[in-house]
């Protein structure tokens, strides 16, 4: 007997800024809306599906009144697969994005950026493939 990995939620002020900003970030979109809560994915779950494999869990975006205070101890890694790490931190800051600290130190090989309510994600090395003319 085993569990899947189904959903990871988000508690947040807007459910609606939240889940545009991901959608965007993610090329996600919104496969269920109720009051307070909007739901994104990169395929709509059935449960036949999640009972055969391992699936990519969804992201729930559910409105709280409390605000973020500290450094989230879970937190999102990205990696680019059309750009740069550079071109993708660019594109994000475009989307509402910031960089932050949080102690990681200088010299890194990802970037650590907030969302715009402050969860933080890293931004990895890029996947795009290379330019053979760029070897």
């Amino acid at each position: 007997m085993t569990s899947r990995f189904t959903e990871l939620v988000v508690d947040c002020h807007d459910p609606e800024r939240l889940a545009a900003f991901w959608c965007e970030v993610l090329d996600f979109q919104v496969i269920e809306r109720a009051e307070g809560q909007v739901e994104i994915g990169s395929w709509v779950p059935t449960a036949e599906e999640v009972r055969a494999r391992q699936m990519p869990p969804t992201l729930v975006f559910i409105q709280v009144p409390e605000g973020k205070t500290v450094k989230n101890r879970l937190h999102l890694d990205v990696s680019p697969v059309d750009d740069s790490t550079d071109g993708e931190v660019t594109r994000l800051l475009g989307l509402g994005a910031t960089t932050v600290d949080v102690g990681q130190g200088s010299g890194r090989s990802w970037v650590v950026m907030a969302d715009p309510e402050g969860n933080e994600f890293d931004v990895l090395r890029t996947l795009a493939p290379s330019d053979p003319r760029e070897t």
